[in-house]
């Protein structure tokens, strides 16, 4: 009997995992900042990517991070259950900070929308981070 239900929560949780991964909205933010502000503007993103994992129940993730030769090319991975976690993300005061004095410190910003190709994977990792 346990080994049922232990099979039947595995099916479950793998059900479950598909039906977010297809309504999950996954993105890489591609941010350059200019040189001159580069320090505040990291200052300015950590706070709000920390406000936004702990204050906002459908953002999966923001986890911003620099490519290290080039240390102003900023990419932040952005992960929400949904489109309305993500439109209510928008309307959020800690993003609407973050979006307003940072305004003159971006130089560029493109929006990368993607795919999971393995939504499975997806809840691997996070069980290893459990760890």
């Amino acid at each position: 009997m346990k080994r049922l239900i232990g099979v039947l929560f595995l099916l479950f949780s793998a059900v479950q995992a598909f039906a977010q991964q297809k309504e999950m909205l996954i993105r890489i933010a591609e941010v350059e900042i200019a040189a001159d502000y580069l320090n505040a503007y990291k200052k300015i993103l950590q706070e709000e990517a920390e406000a936004t994992v702990r204050l906002e129940p459908g953002v999966i993730t923001i986890f911003p991070m620099y490519q290290k030769e080039n240390l102003n090319h900023i990419r932040i991975l952005e992960i929400y259950a949904n489109q309305e976690a993500y439109a209510a993300h928008l309307k959020t005061p800690h993003f609407l900070k973050y979006k307003t004095s940072t305004q003159k410190m971006v130089k560029s910003l493109k929006l990368v929308d993607m795919q999971a190709l393995d939504a499975d994977l997806m809840n691997k990792i996070f069980l290893k981070l459990k760890l």
